[in-house]
């Protein structure tokens, strides 16, 4: 009687028994170079989820999918692949667990964007984040211009996270409207405070031209002192 499943080809694909330990390497090598790419990638870049939870389920998810719809994806082969990933992942977790270092390079670490209405440059430009993207976030959250944030913290999800000051704390800060931040400019047409479009830096300016006493930029727009409507 014939039978209905060629159980070698569905289970091995007619391979060698020894093929599994290839799998093994190969899915051990896929795995770091995963967890390397999106660690390059940037907290951005997979927003929400964590670098090693994205790793996790990009590699799961492969591992799975194949087999459903390839003939030439043997079963063994992909079970396999799950052993190593969840071995990994096992190892991975206990290594963050004993060790800080190796939890900021797997997870990343909390990053001050703006500190007291101003952007810290040196955190700022670690992550992967655009200015215009930035603003696009604090303008989802209501905000005008960096005078009305005390601090604001990129997690390690991605996410961003502000403190505000209290209405009567909020001072003159770099507008962050398109309408308003693309009137930069280097030529200073009124006199009044200014806000260096690099930095955030506000200080009084008069008619002409100047440098930012902080980053020595020299594009400035109007500051703002609006309070937040909540």
């Amino acid at each position: 009687m014939k039978e209905i499943f060629e159980w070698n080809r569905l289970f091995y694909n007619d391979l060698p028994a020894n093929f599994a330990l290839e799998v093994v390497f190969r899915s051990t090598v896929m795995f770091i170079i995963l967890l390397l790419t999106l660690k390059l990638a940037g907290k951005r870049g997979v927003k929400q989820l964590s670098i090693f939870e994205t790793v996790i389920i990009i590699a799961l998810g492969s591992a799975a999918g194949d087999p459903m719809f390839y003939e030439d994806v043997g079963i063994i082969p992909a079970a396999i692949v799950f052993m190593v990933i969840i071995i990994l992942y096992r190892s991975v977790t206990w290594l963050t667990g004993k060790s800080k270092k190796f939890e900021e390079f797997i997870e990343g670490k909390t990053e001050c964007l703006i500190q007291d209405g101003k952007f810290s440059i040196a955190s700022f430009k670690k992550e992967s984040l655009a200015q215009d993207e930035f603003f696009s976030e604090l303008r989802i959250k209501s905000i005008e211009h960096l005078g009305q944030i005390k601090h604001a913290f990129i997690e390690t999800s991605g996410e961003i996270s502000v403190f505000f000051y209290e209405d009567k704390e909020v001072k003159y800060g770099l507008p962050i409207l398109p309408g308003l931040f693309n009137d930069k400019s280097k030529n200073i047409l009124n006199e009044g405070v200014h806000a260096c479009t690099f930095c955030g830096h506000t200080e009084e300016q008069k008619k002409g031209t100047a440098k930012c006493k902080v980053c020595h930029k020299d594009e400035w727009v109007p500051a703002i002192k609006t309070l937040r409507i909540t």
